[in-house]
């Protein structure tokens, strides 16, 4: 296996561990109004993700940096194809993370709503989005010889594209109420599982359509186990979740979105965006690489760095590991 293999494998994981770890993120927040039914449930929701939502998010960094440095070519059609929707996510992120750190500046209901709005939109942007735009990638895009995307917005509107926007939100969804099962007790814990049950009737339908549409665009013969794998664990992390084994069910739901993640960048080996225009402008891996000397540089830096992130990140998980309850929520001030 050669370094640029490695390294599409390396970028893969971090896409993995950001949707694992960033879908209960975007869960939660999206379940914001719905889970809360009052300022205090709100602030267990937040608190719950307080200690983690930033770190999580150091994932993509990593992996859009690591796609910059080790696929350029990879990178710019991306961005070219996908400016609008990755500025949307960009802001909405932005957003996001200072809803987060103000809305208890102030002891007011509204200023709080509407940071809860703020938190909301903030979630449900990117869940959307990143479905969005991997199933473009899976599906190809309309681009030419210099590897430039030429597409409009409404090119990247096509239905596989919905349904996999669909499914991302609707897969998180489930994914964070789970979490907020394991991690928070009381009135939040029980009106989590009860949203996680019925998110899971559009959720598992919707996985089940985009795998088997995505493998019927891009059929490869080792990703058909994978994709029953991750609706075989979805349904299980639901019904183990309805039984109050919330950790085992968080595990499951983790495996779900683990396989899928896997399936898409498996869909896309070694042709990493084909071109809808002509198929020898296709983009492959090869072609989008590195030079061998930037891979290998890549490559020491990642096996110094990469323990350190992830021990601190274990670590921090574990510190904060404890539920979190109305009695842990201090009075507004």
């Amino acid at each position: 296996m050669d370094l640029t293999t490695i390294w599409f494998l390396a970028i893969a994981v971090l896409w993995t561990g950001y949707f694992v770890l960033e879908g209960f993120d975007f869960g939660v927040g999206m379940l914001l109004p719905v889970v809360g039914r009052d300022d205090t449930d709100r602030r267990v929701m937040i608190n719950a993700i307080g200690p983690v939502w930033d770190g999580n998010e150091v994932w993509l960094i990593t992996a859009i940096g690591a796609t910059f440095a080790a696929f350029p070519a990879w990178y710019g059609s991306m961005l070219s194809g996908f400016y609008l929707p990755l500025l949307a996510v960009l802001l909405a992120l932005i957003t996001r993370g200072v809803a987060f750190e103000y809305r208890g500046k102030v002891d007011d209901p509204r200023w709080r709503r509407r940071w809860d709005v703020a938190i909301v939109v903030g979630s449900t942007v990117p869940a959307l989005v990143w479905g969005l735009l991997f199933a473009n990638l899976v599906h190809g895009l309309p681009m030419d010889a210099g590897h430039v995307v030429r597409a409009g917005l409404g090119d990247l509107l096509h239905p596989y594209a919905l349904l996999g926007a669909l499914t991302t939100a609707t897969v998180f969804l489930l994914h964070g109420a789970v979490f907020l099962a394991l991690k928070t007790d009381g009135p939040v814990r029980v009106l989590a599982r009860a949203v996680a049950l019925r998110t899971a009737l559009v959720a598992v339908p919707a996985l089940v359509g985009f795998l088997g549409w995505t493998l019927a665009q891009r059929p490869t013969g080792w990703t058909l186990p994978v994709g029953v794998v991750a609706v075989l664990a979805l349904v299980a992390g639901t019904g183990l979740t309805a039984r109050g084994r919330e950790g085992r069910g968080f595990a499951a739901t983790a495996l779900a979105i683990v396989a899928t993640t896997v399936v898409l960048f498996g869909s896309m080996f070694p042709v990493l965006v084909p071109s809808t225009t002509d198929p020898a402008f296709s983009l492959t891996v090869a072609g989008a690489a590195s030079g061998g000397y930037t891979l290998q540089v890549m490559s020491w830096i990642a096996l110094v760095m990469l323990p350190l992130v992830i021990g601190y990140q274990a670590w921090s998980y574990w510190v904060f590991r404890r539920r979190v309850t109305r009695a842990h929520i201090a009075p507004a001030h």
